[in-house]
C-alpha cells in the first residue's frame, strides 16, 4: 500500500471533512488571484503639444571675423614723430589725427616756395607795364619792333616761372599735409605704436599704426558644398540674412547680410566659403573671433515643432512618445529637419495639436499608461532629468 495512502486513511474522518471543505471553498480564490494580471502603475510624464507656425530654417557653419578693410598707416616722409593723438586699441573716425611728424621743415619750404611765386609775379606785372610802353612807342615809331618782341618774350618766360613756382606750391603743400599721418579709414583700431620722438622714415616696413575697420565687419565662414544651389537659388530671389551666435550658440552677437560666395570650391574639405557683413554697432564682433553663423535659407509656413528633448534616438532613426487619447504612450518614428533654440522642426510623423513626451521617456514602453504632470510637479521633475543628465 502507498504510504500517503496509509497516512490519509489514518486520519479521523472528521479531519479529512473539513480539510475538503476547505479545499473547495479556497482553491477558486487562489486560482483567481493566480490568473489575475498586474496593472502596471501610470508613468509620470512632462508632455507638450506638437505647434504649427512658421519657421525660419537655416544653415549652420563656423566661421573667422575679419576687419571690413585693414590698413597699416606708413609715412610718406621722413622726419621726427613729436605726438602720438592714438592710445592702443581705441576706435577712431576717418581723419582722426594719429600722429603728428615735426611740419616746421616742411613749412618753411612751402614758405621759400610762396615767396618765390609773389617775386616772380611781381617782375610779370613789371614786365607787362614795359611792354604796354614799348607797344605804343612802337606804333608812333620810336621802338623797334625787336625791343617790343623781346619784352613778350620776357613776359611769356615770368608766366612759365609763376606755373612752375604754384607747382612747387602744390607739392610743398602736400608734404606739409603728409605731416599730419590721420585715419584713412572710419571704424578703424589702432593695435602698434612708435614712442615719441623717433625719427620715422617712409621705407619703414611696420608702418606707424595698424587700422582695421570694426563698423562695419566682416565674417568669413563655410558650408558644405552640396548647399551651394540651394543657396544660389535662395540668392536670387534676395539678400540673404546671417546670423552670428557665440561658440556656445547662447549669445546672439549680430545681424548681417550675405555679401558674396567665394567663386571656387575648396576639395580638401568639400566646402564653399562664403563672406557676410555686420554693422557691428555694438562692437560684439571682433577681428580673428571665431564664432557660429546660422545663414538663412527659408521660412516653413505651418511647420510643426515640439520641444527638442521629446526626440528620442534608435536603432531605426529618430522617434518621440505620442500620448494617444486613452492615455498611452505610442512609439512614433519621425523625420526631423532642423533643431534650434531648443525646438525641433518636423518633417514627418506628427500632426499638428498631437500630445507628445517631452520628459521622463526613460521609464516608457509601446502602450505604457502615462499621467501627464502640470504645474510644480512638472517643472520638478523636469528640473530633475536635467539635474540627472548632467551627472556624468
Amino acid at each position: 500500500m502507498n504510504r500517503k495512502t496509509i497516512v490519509l486513511a489514518a486520519l479521523p474522518p472528521a479531519v479529512l471533512a473539513i480539510a475538503g471543505a476547505l479545499y473547495f471553498t479556497l482553491a477558486p480564490a487562489f486560482e483567481k488571484a493566480v490568473v489575475a494580471p498586474v496593472v502596471p502603475a501610470p508613468v509620470p510624464v512632462v508632455a507638450g503639444v506638437v505647434s504649427s507656425h512658421e519657421v525660419p530654417l537655416y544653415l549652420r557653419g563656423v566661421g573667422t571675423v575679419i576687419g571690413y578693410n585693414t590698413d597699416v598707416v606708413r609715412s610718406q616722409i621722413q622726419g621726427q614723430l613729436t605726438q602720438i593723438a592714438f592710445t592702443e586699441g581705441q576706435t577712431v573716425k576717418a581723419g582722426d589725427l594719429l600722429a603728428q611728424i615735426d611740419p616746421r621743415p616742411y613749412q618753411a619750404q612751402l614758405d621759400q616756395m610762396t615767396a618765390n611765386r609773389d617775386r616772380d609775379r611781381a617782375q610779370l606785372a613789371n614786365a607787362i607795364a614795359n611792354l604796354g610802353r614799348y607797344t605804343a612807342l612802337e606804333n608812333k615809331g620810336y621802338a623797334t619792333p625787336q625791343l617790343s618782341d623781346t619784352q613778350k618774350a620776357q613776359v611769356a618766360q615770368l608766366q612759365s616761372a609763376i606755373k612752375a613756382d604754384e607747382a612747387l606750391i602744390e607739392q610743398a603743400e602736400v608734404q606739409l599735409g603728409y605731416t599730419r599721418l590721420t585715419s584713412p579709414i572710419p571704424g578703424v583700431t589702432g593695435v602698434r605704436q612708435i614712442d615719441v620722438g623717433n625719427i620715422i622714415h617712409p621705407t619703414d616696413p611696420n608702418g606707424l599704426v595698424v587700422v582695421a575697420q570694426i563698423e562695419p565687419i566682416s565674417l568669413i565662414f563655410t558650408l558644405p558644398q552640396a548647399e551651394l544651389p540651394r543657396i544660389q537659388m535662395q540668392m536670387a530671389k534676395g539678400p540673404l540674412t546671417v546670423i552670428a551666435y557665440s561658440q556656445d550658440d547662447k549669445i546672439k552677437l549680430d545681424e548681417g547680410k550675405l555679401l558674396l560666395v567665394n567663386n571656387q570650391i575648396a576639395q580638401t574639405t568639400g566646402t564653399i566659403q562664403l563672406k557676410a557683413t555686420f554693422p557691428n554697432a555694438a562692437h560684439r564682433l571682433w577681428p580673428g573671433q571665431l564664432v557660429n553663423a546660422r545663414l538663412l535659407v527659408d521660412t516653413r509656413k505651418d511647420g510643426l515643432t515640439i520641444a527638442a528633448p521629446a526626440v528620442q534616438q534608435g536603432q531605426t532613426g529618430s522617434y518621440v512618445y505620442v500620448i494617444s487619447p486613452d492615455g498611452k504612450a505610442e512609439v512614433r518614428p519621425v523625420t526631423v529637419a532642423q533643431i534650434s533654440e531648443g525646438q525641433a522642426l518636423i518633417d514627418s510623423g506628427l500632426k499638428a495639436n498631437e500630445t507628445v513626451v517631452i520628459d521622463g521617456q526613460y521609464r516608457l514602453r509601446q502602450d505604457s499608461p502615462v499621467r501627464v504632470l502640470h504645474g510644480k510637479a512638472a517643472k520638478e521633475a523636469d528640473l530633475q532629468s536635467a539635474v540627472e543628465k548632467a551627472i556624468p
